[in-house]
């Protein structure tokens, strides 16, 4: 009696159970989770063929601008210093020295410039007011105990006194600096040779460039420097 009860109340429940797993309403989807914009969802490993998130593209702002190269021409330039050698008394002395100075420079330019030779030297008083005054102070100069003075009679330094000529100007400044003294307001002169045209080496040469030691070894008589614009280009 009591195993025909049980098996009639499981009857009961298996027949509720499936009544109301027929019956029943479906639970709704759950509704999509909303991803904040520029974050990439959540992938799980085993989602295979999803493509990965891609990154979002650095800002150009954000890349770091490379330094810029220096300028080596105006570092180049800044560095460099110019001089002009000579003179030289003729082509071929120039470019023998041209040769020795070429290795030691940038670049290297001959110019031949003209140029007046020297004779010698005059001492002199100016011009008197009168051929009387000419011969008064020429007594003067003689009595003095000075001798080698002339009057000059004509032509445009008619009434000068001509007190002497030199080869060198040392000795006519000392011949001028004994009349000074003695009171005669006497003058030196240098006398004009002919026209010669000098040989002159301008070098455009990097800042270690020795000048002295370069005038050395090419014997040039001087050597001045220059404004680097004004060498050719």
């Amino acid at each position: 009696m009591l195993v025909r009860a049980l098996i009639v109340l499981f009857s009961v429940l298996n027949l509720g159970a499936a009544v109301w797993w027929i019956a029943h309403d479906s639970l709704p989807p759950p509704a999509p989770v909303q991803v904040p914009p520029g974050v990439a969802p959540l992938q799980l490993v085993n989602e295979a063929g999803a493509p990965p998130p891609s990154m979002p593209p650095t800002p150009a702002s954000a890349t770091a601008a490379a330094p810029s190269p220096v300028d080596e021409g105006t570092t180049a330039a800044s560095a460099q210093q110019c001089f002009s050698f000579g003179p030289y008394a003729s082509n071929e002395a120039g470019a023998a020295a041209a040769a020795k100075l070429k290795p030691l420079v940038r670049t290297l330019a001959t110019r031949g410039q003209a140029e007046t030779s020297t004779r010698g030297w005059r001492v002199y008083l100016p011009p008197q007011a009168s051929r009387e005054q000419a011969e008064a102070v020429a007594q003067r100069i003689g009595a003095a105990g000075f001798s080698d003075f002339l009057i000059v009679r004509d032509g445009a330094e008619a009434n000068s006194i001509a007190l002497g000529r030199y080869r060198g100007e040392d000795a006519a400044n000392k011949r001028v600096q004994a009349l000074n003294a003695a009171g005669f307001a006497a003058r030196a002169q240098a006398l004009d040779g002919p026209e010669a045209v000098a040989v002159w080496l301008d070098v455009v040469a990097g800042e270690a460039f020795d000048a002295r030691r370069a005038q050395a070894a090419i014997a040039a008589e001087q050597f001045r420097k220059i404004d680097c614009a004004a060498m050719p280009r």
